[in-house]
Protein backbone atom coordinates (compact mmCIF):
# COMPACT_ATOMS: atom_id res chain seq x y z
CA UNK A 1 0.00 0.00 0.00
CA UNK A 2 0.97 3.15 -0.87
CA UNK A 3 2.71 5.20 2.18
CA UNK A 4 1.52 8.66 1.47
CA UNK A 5 -1.74 7.08 0.92
CA UNK A 6 -1.98 5.66 3.89
CA UNK A 7 -0.88 8.93 5.51
CA UNK A 8 -3.49 10.75 3.67
CA UNK A 9 -6.11 8.66 5.06
CA UNK A 10 -5.28 8.44 8.77
CA UNK A 11 -4.92 12.43 8.26
CA UNK A 12 -8.07 12.59 7.35
CA UNK A 13 -9.63 10.80 9.74
CA UNK A 14 -7.99 12.76 12.69
CA UNK A 15 -8.82 15.92 11.12
CA UNK A 16 -12.60 14.34 10.85
CA UNK A 17 -11.97 12.77 14.52
CA UNK A 18 -11.76 16.94 15.91
CA UNK A 19 -14.90 17.62 14.22
CA UNK A 20 -17.70 19.02 17.04
CA UNK A 21 -21.45 20.32 16.29
CA UNK A 22 -22.39 23.14 19.08
CA UNK A 23 -25.96 23.76 19.07
CA UNK A 24 -27.58 27.00 19.36
CA UNK A 25 -29.00 26.26 22.94
CA UNK A 26 -25.53 25.45 23.84
CA UNK A 27 -21.96 25.98 24.96
CA UNK A 28 -19.09 24.34 25.18
CA UNK A 29 -15.89 24.42 27.17
CA UNK A 30 -12.93 23.38 25.70
CA UNK A 31 -9.81 21.72 27.43
CA UNK A 32 -6.73 21.25 26.74
CA UNK A 33 -4.47 18.56 28.82
CA UNK A 34 -7.06 19.27 31.54
CA UNK A 35 -6.89 22.89 31.29
CA UNK A 36 -9.23 25.38 30.65
CA UNK A 37 -8.78 27.37 27.27
CA UNK A 38 -12.03 28.72 26.48
CA UNK A 39 -15.92 28.78 25.42
CA UNK A 40 -16.79 27.46 22.12
CA UNK A 41 -19.89 29.37 20.47
CA UNK A 42 -22.68 27.28 18.02
CA UNK A 43 -21.75 26.37 14.95
CA UNK A 44 -19.24 23.81 13.71
CA UNK A 45 -16.04 23.84 15.49
CA UNK A 46 -12.71 21.73 15.41
CA UNK A 47 -10.36 20.72 17.99
CA UNK A 48 -7.39 18.87 18.39
CA UNK A 49 -8.11 14.77 19.07
CA UNK A 50 -6.62 13.68 22.26
CA UNK A 51 -5.19 17.02 23.34
CA UNK A 52 -7.85 18.92 23.45
CA UNK A 53 -11.91 17.77 24.92
CA UNK A 54 -15.09 19.73 25.66
CA UNK A 55 -17.77 19.86 27.84
CA UNK A 56 -21.36 20.86 26.96
CA UNK A 57 -23.37 23.07 28.64
CA UNK A 58 -26.99 23.16 28.34
CA UNK A 59 -28.21 27.23 28.65
CA UNK A 60 -32.12 26.94 28.21
CA UNK A 61 -34.34 26.82 31.13
CA UNK A 62 -33.67 23.48 33.29
CA UNK A 63 -36.62 22.46 35.61
CA UNK A 64 -35.98 20.81 39.07
CA UNK A 65 -38.84 19.16 41.29
CA UNK A 66 -38.25 19.88 45.04
CA UNK A 67 -38.86 16.51 46.62
CA UNK A 68 -41.41 16.64 49.06
CA UNK A 69 -39.60 17.71 52.80
CA UNK A 70 -41.65 16.91 55.87
CA UNK A 71 -42.16 20.43 57.70
CA UNK A 72 -43.41 21.40 61.20
CA UNK A 73 -44.60 25.03 61.27
CA UNK A 74 -44.09 27.86 63.34
CA UNK A 75 -48.02 27.08 64.57
CA UNK A 76 -46.19 22.96 65.37
CA UNK A 77 -48.28 21.77 62.05
CA UNK A 78 -47.09 19.22 60.44
CA UNK A 79 -47.05 18.88 56.50
CA UNK A 80 -45.32 18.13 53.21
CA UNK A 81 -44.53 20.50 51.26
CA UNK A 82 -42.66 20.29 47.13
CA UNK A 83 -42.11 21.83 44.59
CA UNK A 84 -40.42 23.18 41.67
CA UNK A 85 -37.11 25.19 40.34
CA UNK A 86 -36.76 26.94 37.41
CA UNK A 87 -33.05 28.24 36.44
CA UNK A 88 -30.67 28.85 33.75
CA UNK A 89 -27.19 28.98 33.25
CA UNK A 90 -25.93 32.56 32.95
CA UNK A 91 -22.00 31.60 32.23
CA UNK A 92 -21.31 28.03 31.43
CA UNK A 93 -17.31 28.67 32.57
CA UNK A 94 -18.49 29.33 36.88
CA UNK A 95 -20.97 26.93 36.31
CA UNK A 96 -18.62 24.23 35.45
CA UNK A 97 -15.63 25.30 37.07
CA UNK A 98 -16.81 26.57 40.42
CA UNK A 99 -19.29 23.88 41.25
CA UNK A 100 -19.67 19.95 40.54
CA UNK A 101 -22.68 19.16 39.48
CA UNK A 102 -24.55 22.47 39.73
CA UNK A 103 -27.88 20.19 39.44
CA UNK A 104 -27.63 18.31 42.66
CA UNK A 105 -26.23 21.31 44.53
CA UNK A 106 -29.45 23.38 43.11
CA UNK A 107 -31.85 20.59 44.22
CA UNK A 108 -29.97 20.75 47.64
CA UNK A 109 -30.30 24.05 48.49
CA UNK A 110 -34.06 24.44 47.31
CA UNK A 111 -34.88 21.51 49.79
CA UNK A 112 -32.81 23.47 52.55
CA UNK A 113 -34.49 26.64 51.68
CA UNK A 114 -38.20 25.62 51.36
CA UNK A 115 -37.78 23.56 55.09
CA UNK A 116 -36.35 26.90 56.57
CA UNK A 117 -39.07 29.28 55.11
CA UNK A 118 -41.70 27.33 55.56
CA UNK A 119 -40.64 26.45 59.22
CA UNK A 120 -40.74 30.12 60.33
CA UNK A 121 -44.33 30.94 59.20
CA UNK A 122 -47.95 29.52 60.31
CA UNK A 123 -49.89 26.73 57.88
CA UNK A 124 -52.59 29.83 57.00
CA UNK A 125 -49.58 31.63 55.69
CA UNK A 126 -48.18 28.85 53.79
CA UNK A 127 -51.84 28.27 52.35
CA UNK A 128 -52.39 31.90 51.17
CA UNK A 129 -49.17 32.73 50.43
CA UNK A 130 -47.35 30.83 48.40
CA UNK A 131 -45.91 33.18 45.75
CA UNK A 132 -44.55 35.15 48.25
CA UNK A 133 -43.26 31.75 50.31
CA UNK A 134 -41.46 31.10 46.64
CA UNK A 135 -39.67 34.25 46.26
CA UNK A 136 -38.47 33.98 49.71
CA UNK A 137 -36.62 30.38 48.73
CA UNK A 138 -35.99 31.89 45.65
CA UNK A 139 -34.17 34.76 46.83
CA UNK A 140 -32.14 32.26 49.73
CA UNK A 141 -31.17 29.83 46.56
CA UNK A 142 -30.29 32.67 44.44
CA UNK A 143 -28.04 34.30 46.56
CA UNK A 144 -25.96 31.09 46.87
CA UNK A 145 -26.06 29.87 42.96
CA UNK A 146 -25.62 33.68 41.69
CA UNK A 147 -21.22 32.53 42.18
CA UNK A 148 -21.82 29.88 39.99
CA UNK A 149 -22.83 31.46 37.19
CA UNK A 150 -26.38 30.75 37.76
CA UNK A 151 -30.05 32.39 37.39
CA UNK A 152 -33.21 31.23 39.13
CA UNK A 153 -35.74 32.18 37.29
CA UNK A 154 -38.63 31.11 39.67
CA UNK A 155 -39.20 28.82 42.72
CA UNK A 156 -43.09 27.57 42.73
CA UNK A 157 -44.78 25.52 45.96
CA UNK A 158 -46.81 22.68 43.48
CA UNK A 159 -48.38 20.47 46.80
CA UNK A 160 -49.04 21.04 50.37
CA UNK A 161 -50.30 17.37 52.06
CA UNK A 162 -52.03 17.69 55.46
CA UNK A 163 -52.70 15.11 58.36
CA UNK A 164 -56.51 13.66 58.12
CA UNK A 165 -57.49 15.24 61.25
CA UNK A 166 -56.17 18.77 59.83
CA UNK A 167 -58.06 18.50 57.29
CA UNK A 168 -61.27 17.30 58.74
CA UNK A 169 -60.87 20.48 61.29
CA UNK A 170 -60.53 23.22 58.35
CA UNK A 171 -63.11 21.55 56.41
CA UNK A 172 -65.11 22.18 59.93
CA UNK A 173 -63.54 25.74 60.20
CA UNK A 174 -65.07 26.25 56.42
CA UNK A 175 -68.44 25.50 57.42
CA UNK A 176 -68.74 27.54 60.23
CA UNK A 177 -67.28 30.53 58.43
CA UNK A 178 -70.06 30.15 55.78
CA UNK A 179 -72.67 29.55 58.46
CA UNK A 180 -71.89 32.99 59.68
CA UNK A 181 -71.74 34.65 56.34
CA UNK A 182 -75.51 33.14 55.74
CA UNK A 183 -76.92 34.86 59.26
CA UNK A 184 -74.84 38.00 58.58
CA UNK A 185 -76.33 38.15 54.91
CA UNK A 186 -80.27 37.16 56.36
CA UNK A 187 -80.32 39.60 59.34
CA UNK A 188 -78.99 42.79 56.81
CA UNK A 189 -81.51 41.27 54.83
CA UNK A 190 -84.53 41.30 57.37
CA UNK A 191 -83.04 44.74 58.86
CA UNK A 192 -83.30 46.47 55.05
CA UNK A 193 -86.73 44.44 54.84
CA UNK A 194 -88.31 46.39 57.69
CA UNK A 195 -86.98 49.44 56.88
CA UNK A 196 -89.20 49.10 53.64
CA UNK A 197 -91.97 48.24 56.05
CA UNK A 198 -91.76 51.27 58.35
CA UNK A 199 -91.10 53.42 55.03
CA UNK A 200 -94.62 51.67 53.53
CA UNK A 201 -96.72 52.02 56.57
CA UNK A 202 -95.74 56.08 56.99
CA UNK A 203 -96.74 56.22 53.26
CA UNK A 204 -99.91 54.58 53.96
CA UNK A 205 -100.29 56.29 57.06
CA UNK A 206 -100.85 59.78 55.30
CA UNK A 207 -103.59 58.54 53.08
CA UNK A 208 -106.91 57.00 54.51
CA UNK A 209 -108.06 55.83 50.89
CA UNK A 210 -104.78 54.16 50.89
CA UNK A 211 -105.22 52.22 54.00
CA UNK A 212 -108.45 50.91 52.53
CA UNK A 213 -106.98 49.95 49.51
CA UNK A 214 -104.33 47.86 51.17
CA UNK A 215 -107.30 46.16 53.54
CA UNK A 216 -108.97 45.51 50.43
CA UNK A 217 -105.80 43.83 48.85
CA UNK A 218 -105.08 41.47 52.09
CA UNK A 219 -108.85 40.28 51.62
CA UNK A 220 -108.62 39.90 47.93
CA UNK A 221 -105.58 38.11 48.35
CA UNK A 222 -107.28 35.83 51.58
CA UNK A 223 -109.95 34.96 49.16
CA UNK A 224 -108.11 33.76 46.22
CA UNK A 225 -108.83 30.50 46.91
CA UNK A 226 -112.33 30.74 47.32
CA UNK A 227 -112.80 28.21 50.03
CA UNK A 228 -112.79 31.28 53.20
CA UNK A 229 -115.71 33.04 54.21
CA UNK A 230 -114.77 36.47 56.00
CA UNK A 231 -116.72 37.73 58.43
CA UNK A 232 -116.70 41.66 60.25
CA UNK A 233 -117.57 41.62 63.60
CA UNK A 234 -117.70 45.87 63.16
CA UNK A 235 -118.97 48.22 59.90
CA UNK A 236 -116.30 49.41 58.31
CA UNK A 237 -117.36 52.62 59.05
CA UNK A 238 -115.66 52.37 62.47
CA UNK A 239 -112.37 52.00 61.33
CA UNK A 240 -109.33 54.59 61.38
CA UNK A 241 -109.21 57.64 58.85
CA UNK A 242 -106.15 58.85 59.92
CA UNK A 243 -104.81 61.92 61.44
CA UNK A 244 -105.56 64.45 58.78
CA UNK A 245 -109.76 62.84 59.00
CA UNK A 246 -110.04 63.54 62.95
CA UNK A 247 -108.87 66.70 62.10
CA UNK A 248 -111.37 68.00 60.09
CA UNK A 249 -113.78 66.84 62.37
CA UNK A 250 -112.82 68.72 65.07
Amino acid sequence: MNPLFLFSVISLLFLLSGLRVIFEYKRALKFRFGKYVKTLQPGLRWIIPIVETIQKVDIRVITINIVSQEVMTEDNVPCSIDGVVFFKISNPEKAVLEVEEYNFAITQLSQAALRDVCGKVELDTILSKREEMGKNIKSIVETETHHWGIEIIDVKIKDIQLPENMRRMMANQAEAERSRRARIILAEAEEQAAGKLLEAGLQIDKSPSAIKLRLYQTLSNIAAEKNSTILFPFPEEVLPRGKKRKKKDE
